[in-house]
């Protein structure tokens, strides 16, 4: 029995090429014509509203001390609104478990 890592060899003449058939399933179209594919992104333009800024959060990295003691984790989890925190534990289980400091060079600008 061969390991799945084996390849063989190609004969003389023959040369590693892939070649891909798609099937025309009962004469259904491959994908949306161009025609559609044209309003479709039209209709996705006029309702994007485009980038969203992040919000900004006064002070990160600038106001804080690097000496100055880490808050309780307990303070941090409750400045984090309630509807927040139950959605978050809902979708991730998310346990909150230590509170770091980072660098400002962390954060995006």
């Amino acid at each position: 029995m061969r390991g799945s890592d084996e390849r063989d060899e190609p004969a003389a003449g023959e040369t590693d090429s892939v070649v891909v058939a798609v099937a025309d399933l009962d004469g259904a179209p491959a994908g949306p014509s161009e025609l559609e594919e044209t309003a479709f992104l039209a209709t996705q333009r006029e309702l994007d509203p485009g980038p969203v800024a992040a919000p900004v959060v006064a002070g990160i990295g600038a106001a804080a001390e690097p000496d100055a003691p880490l808050p309780p984790l307990e303070d941090l989890v409750q400045r984090i609104p309630a509807p927040t925190r139950e959605l978050m534990d809902s979708l991730f289980r998310a346990n909150f478990i230590g509170v770091k400091r980072l660098p400002a060079s962390a954060f995006k600008t």
